[in-house]
């Protein structure tokens, strides 16, 4: 039987991670990441784990290092954030061509410039297409919960891809929450030892990330798509499994009181609990408000996406980054896209908020829903809150 302890979010994930068995670390530290990756040390040290922490000299060999070790088989977790993020990026798409199930812990911090150490979305989005499974945690529990459930998912011989676990920086990671911990043998139980599909060994030498001429090359990329697409089946198989074991509940995308709204928000991330706040208010004074968050981003959950938007007249995305020179953020166009061929579909605005970690408060949330709820945008898209 598992206990809850209040802990502080960033040790709490590297204390999930642990409980994984984790075979291999190897981080470079970044605010407001560096707790994870002083834990996983701490951890390591002092033997808690039979495991090897790879002091490296940046991000960029932090997640070829952790490539190395998955490629002989190893279960590796690494954790970034921000420019560290930006850094690893060119690493990571060929982190999934190999098919490596390496799970990253992001503390998720607004890219330069001007520099900014706050929370918003704006490292991750550019890695949207690096065919990783991206998971978004909403509070310390979530953050715990999905850390497991990644290696669990990554290692899936039907998947076997990297999966990245996003946090909002400061907003999570340096935050004390009460989080209930599964015991090590419950975890034992839902995560089996890791059994790689191929590994690298001097005495059975196999080729991993060799040149691929353009006669195979779209073939591999398609390979790659079709094992993204059809991983959302097994994430939502785990995220049942996990809630049959340990009663929290998991959905690609989670409705709150939507039956009957009218407006609902569309959150990702550490903010949707602030807008829960505001749509509890918002329906003591008669305004038929809802909330959509988005726990699973990548694969895009399309069909859990059409069915939760039935019945709702407007959504109010929030975007927590910036497509520049686009239609948007990156979220509301997912979503517009999305929904463009359905017949009968919300009008969609979209609000860009919290850059660089600036407040979002349960009244901002409610008057986004009051505009929204009038019609659409002067412009596509609304950087709320900004002067000028």
């Amino acid at each position: 039987m598992g206990k809850r302890v209040g802990m502080e979010v960033a040790i709490a994930a590297a204390e999930a991670a642990a409980l994984c068995k984790f075979d291999v670390a190897s981080v470079y530290p970044i605010t407001p990441q560096s707790h994870v990756a002083e834990h996983l040390a701490d951890i390591v040290n002092d033997g808690r784990v039979d495991a090897s922490f790879i002091t490296v000299e940046s991000e960029h060999s932090a997640l070829s290092s952790a490539m190395g070790a998955s490629a002989t088989g190893a279960r590796v977790v690494t954790a970034t954030s921000s420019q560290g993020l930006l850094y690893m990026g060119e690493v990571m798409p060929i982190t999934s061509s190999m098919r490596l199930p390496i799970v990253m812990l992001i503390a998720n911090r607004a890219i330069s410039g001007p520099i900014n150490i706050w929370n918003d979305h704006s490292d991750i989005m550019p890695m949207r297409d690096t065919g990783w499974i991206s998971f978004f945690a909403e509070n310390g529990q979530e953050v715990v919960d999905m850390t497991i459930q990644a290696f669990r998912v990554g290692e899936d011989r039907r998947v076997m891809l990297p999966v990245n676990v996003n946090m909002d920086g400061f907003q999570l990671p340096h935050m004390v929450e009460p989080i209930f911990f599964p015991d090590q043998e419950e975890v034992d139980r839902f995560l089996p030892e890791y059994v790689p599909y191929a590994t690298l060994h001097p005495d059975r030498p196999v080729s991993m990330g060799t040149l691929g001429m353009p006669e195979i090359y779209a073939e591999a990329q398609k390979a790659k798509d079709v094992a993204v697409v059809n991983s959302i089946k097994v994430v939502k198989e785990v995220w049942k499994e996990w809630e049959k074991l340990f009663g929290r509940k998991y959905e690609p995308i989670q409705s709150y009181r939507t039956r009957d709204a009218d407006v609902a928000l569309v959150t990702m991330g550490s903010m949707g609990e602030t807008a829960e706040i505001a749509v509890d208010a918002l329906r003591k004074q008669g305004v038929k408000a809802g909330l959509l968050k988005i726990k699973l981003w990548r694969p895009f959950p399309f069909a859990e996406l059409k069915k939760a938007v039935k019945g709702i007249r407007v959504l109010a995305v929030t975007d927590r980054a910036c497509s520049f020179g686009g239609p948007g953020g990156p979220v509301c166009s997912e979503i517009r896209s999305a929904l463009y061929e359905e017949s009968v579909r919300p009008a969609i605005v979209n609000y860009l908020i919290g850059l660089g970690g600036r407040d979002v408060q349960a009244e901002d949330f409610m008057e986004m829903v009051r505009r929204a709820a009038k019609g659409k945008l002067s412009e596509p898209y609304e950087f709320y809150g900004v002067r000028g």
